[in-house]
């Protein structure tokens, strides 16, 4: 009973738990590419959901999780309260298997400056091609 009763004050002084940071993405719009010689391109549009108080810049980074070692890059956005990261905020090298579908995971990390303070992290992964 005395664990529970600390468990609900904790809660009630806190204001409850934390929601975790989350983002979504799709590649609609993206050009068709499955020659395993990536384009340069905009990023999709990500979609944020419970960014961590104090960010100011948000770094994306995109990996094959097939294929770890290759370099898609990403890139920094400045944040101030947005929703949604609009395609044309930076260029990345695109997905494209050569060997039929692979998943694709970007990391989207919030930060308090543009060069580090890491205050959270979010992934999203699909397939591509889809």
């Amino acid at each position: 009973m005395f664990k529970l009763a600390c468990t609900a004050a904790a809660v009630l002084v806190l204001g409850g738990p934390a929601s975790a940071f989350e983002i979504d993405f799709t590649w609609d719009g993206l050009k068709s590419c499955t020659s395993g010689t990536p384009n340069t391109v905009a990023n999709p549009r990500f979609v944020l959901k419970d960014v961590p108080d104090g960010t100011k810049y948000i770094r994306f980074k995109l990996v094959d999780t097939k294929v770890r070692d290759f370099d898609h890059g990403g890139g920094v956005v400045a944040y101030d309260g947005q929703q949604a990261i609009e395609p044309g905020a930076f260029k990345y090298k695109s997905p494209c298997p050569p060997d039929g579908s692979h998943t694709y995971e970007w990391t989207a990390t919030a930060q308090s400056k543009k060069s580090g303070g890491k205050l959270g992290s979010a992934k999203a992964a699909r397939q591509y091609p889809e």
